[in-house]
């Protein structure tokens, strides 16, 4: 087999690398949204009187109760998203609250594809936040948050952190290992 081209070689080294650091994308994803809904639902909260008044505008149903819900959502979720715990549910309902903002301002939003308008799809903050939790719902909070120490304590109890078998002083286990290791003979 012949020797790799340095070109080969680095690309190599590339894909190393960047397999290395895809822990980044989800865990700066969580932040960024999980900071901006922090700061949205403290917002809400501060004035809920104008958010409930914003709300009935709108014409959403039940202006206090849904404004109650979405502002302790915005709050409390983002608190979530940042330290990755239960990313995958609150990221769920996070982006069902963005898709009502998307129908409050849907003649924005469709005009927003035009080619000939100076606003493009980008510039909908609810799309973007819809994109970027969808993602997150999709491929998960990464390997640095909350959610996945369960998973990382699991893998290593199954690994072996348990006792072996062949220390174990049960005399049924070191009679049936006797007996397979003289069938091997």
């Amino acid at each position: 087999m012949p020797a790799p081209t340095p070109l080969q070689r680095a690309a190599r080294l590339g894909l190393k690398a960047i397999a290395a650091l895809a822990f980044l994308a989800p865990l700066l994803t969580r932040i960024t949204m999980g900071h901006a809904f922090f700061l949205t639902g403290r917002g809400k909260l501060a004035n809920f009187d104008n958010t409930v008044e914003f709300f009935a505008s709108q014409n959403i149903p039940f202006p206090a109760l849904n404004a109650a819900f979405v502002s302790r959502l915005e709050y409390y979720g983002g608190i979530l998203l940042v330290v990755g715990l239960l990313t995958r549910i609150v990221a769920a309902l996070l982006a069902s609250t963005m898709v009502v903002a998307l129908l409050t301002e849907r003649a924005q939003f469709f005009e927003s594809w035009r080619p000939t308008g100076e606003v493009g799809p980008t510039d909908i903050a609810s799309w973007v936040f819809l994109l970027l939790l969808t993602w997150l719902v999709l491929y998960g909070p990464g390997l640095l948050s909350l959610d996945h120490f369960p998973r990382l304590q699991s893998g290593l109890i199954g690994r072996g952190l348990r006792a072996p078998e062949s220390q174990s002083s049960s005399p049924s286990t070191n009679h049936s290992s006797r007996r397979r290791s003289r069938k091997i003979r």
